[in-house]
């Protein structure tokens, strides 16, 4: 049985761009190489990307954060770094306009996986999200969060957000 890394947002918007903050960068090298183990074990990746069109400023989520990013097709949208170079063709990509994908949830609801890791960006918000829908599709498969392999701009609130997450029974690893 295969197991899943799932990677959340780590576009360069997050890492370096309009969003982005320097404990985004230090993930690279260690994703990379975790992306890279999944594939020679023939394991599978998917890799959320927070996607926004070019009216970002007048919806909901723009109204309450209004700084542009991730808008679909531009260079702050595409993946960061080692990360992009280490994805390849068949991993499969989910675009997201908000928080959480119901469409990962969707994806997974039918899937049997020997485990399943979640890394990337924005962790309070973005990981957090997408680990309860990934939990909700997949109520009994163990849900890791590696948290070498995530990041948010406030670490405050990441430690919230871990704690949280303990309480949901994920099961929390390499802290």
């Amino acid at each position: 049985m295969k197991k899943l890394l799932i990677v959340v947002d780590y576009q360069k918007d997050f890492v370096n761009g309009s969003l982005g903050f320097k404990e985004a960068e230090y993930l690279d090298e260690y994703l990379s190489s975790l992306i890279d183990q999944y594939h020679q074990n023939k394991d599978d990746v998917i890799f959320t990307f927070d996607t926004h069109q070019n009216n970002y400023l007048e919806t909901q989520e723009g109204k309450n954060l209004p700084i542009e990013h991730c808008i679909k097709n531009s260079d702050g949208w595409k993946l960061y770094g080692k990360v992009n170079t280490a994805k390849k063709e068949y991993d499969i990509c989910i675009e997201k306009t908000t928080f959480g994908s119901l469409e990962l949830g969707n994806y997974l609801k039918d899937k049997n996986y020997q485990n399943i890791t979640l890394v990337g960006v924005v962790s309070n918000i973005c990981v957090l999200s997408n680990a309860v829908i990934v939990k909700s599709a997949l109520p009994e498969t163990p849900i890791f969060i590696d948290v070498k392999g995530i990041s948010s701009n406030d670490l405050t609130m990441q430690a919230k957000a871990i704690s949280i997450l303990e309480n949901l029974q994920f099961n929390i690893i390499n802290k």
